[in-house]
């Protein structure tokens, strides 16, 4: 049985097109997932630009942020069955004997491949996962937004877990992709203002964050904001922007002492000293993926209504429009779009 899928087939720029795929073939420990909903992810878009900084295992399937239903069980899976609703996190192969792994942090492992690059991905109505890294959905919760429990531990990962926020702290957030909006978001949850910079072009995606989260939103310079409280600048930076640049801004804007959590990725060279970082005792800290324990803490917050995902999605579109919700997000005309494979 074959079904339509978004590949990625090539290193070269748009080497992404609609294939048919083979439905999977389970092993013991893996559950097939017939996927309601699959969100576009930045590093998506990264691959079909081809200014990615990642190896990709061609040809793959695209797509990690996903939920749907179980419809197929491996012969060793307990604890789970058919009907029913979960998400996946996107560690799809990891070396269980490796010391990140044995401490819990996975998704630091080395060897780790994840779907959409290392294997095949959730853009098709069938993807193949480990039951070890599947998550209950409850049913309060809709796919169109279960399937964004991704993004929001990368930001939950970035912010509470890899930052140290204080409530009434002042933070400034870099970027407002959908990395940048949910960060900026759950820094508001932590008690924090939060500024949240971009460019002009960028200006829809801030208002929305102003309205919906509660961000002061600015465009180009944000030092007068990060130097507001006492001169001496805001108290930590979180850099959600997708080029190396951002770091000097990161690094002039943070004050003494402060840090700087950097979760978006930037395959340019660095070219500027980074001696002011020296200076200030600032903390430069990397955040990537998640594990367990944060995709449960936050599909409590998405259930509760404490982080609601909805003000960022942009649309649904059916698998065959995948190009046209890429590029709606390619060109900033919404923040996430969603695909439907079926």
């Amino acid at each position: 049985m074959k079904s339509p899928a978004v590949v990625n087939f090539a290193p070269e720029r748009g080497s992404v097109e609609i294939r048919d795929v083979e439905k999977p073939v389970l092993g013991r420990e893996d559950v097939l997932v017939e996927v309601a909903n699959v969100g576009v992810c930045g590093s998506d878009l990264h691959q079909w630009t081809a200014d990615h900084s990642w190896p990709v295992n061609y040809p793959v399937v695209l797509g990690h942020e996903f939920g749907g239903h179980i419809v197929e069980l491996g012969a060793n899976v307990q604890d789970w069955r058919e009907g029913d609703r979960v998400v996946s996190e996107t560690a799809a192969i990891i070396d269980s004997a490796n010391p990140m792994s044995r401490r819990g942090l996975y998704n630091l492992d080395p060897t780790r491949k994840g779907f959409g690059y290392g294997v095949d991905g959730a853009m098709t109505r069938y993807v193949r996962v480990p039951a070890r890294i599947l998550h209950a959905v409850p049913d309060a919760l809709p796919f169109e937004h279960a399937c964004l429990t991704e993004p929001c531990c990368v930001a939950y990962n970035a912010v509470v877990r890899n930052a140290r926020i204080e409530p009434g702290d002042r933070i400034v957030v870099l970027g407002p992709g959908t990395i940048g909006i949910l960060c900026a978001a759950m820094a508001r949850l932590c008690g924090a203002e939060v500024a949240l910079v971009g460019l002009e072009a960028d200006r829809q995606r801030l208002q929305i964050a102003k309205q919906s989260y509660g961000c002061d939103a600015v465009v180009g310079d944000v030092s007068s904001w990060a130097r507001q409280r006492d001169g001496l600048g805001c108290d930590g930076v979180i850099d959600a922007a997708g080029v190396s640049a951002t770091l000097q801004v990161a690094i002039n804007v943070v004050r003494p002492a402060g840090w700087i959590s950097k979760v978006g990725w930037g395959r340019q060279p660095l070219d500027f000293s980074l001696d002011p970082l020296v200076q200030k005792n600032v903390t430069l800290q990397g955040s990537f993926s998640h594990h367990w324990t944060i995709w449960e803490r936050v599909l409590a917050l998405l259930t509760s209504g404490q982080l609601d995902v909805a003000p960022i999605v942009g649309g649904v579109w059916p698998i065959d429009q995948w190009q046209d919700a890429f590029e709606k997000m390619h060109r900033g005309e919404v923040v996430k779009s969603i695909l439907k494979p079926v």
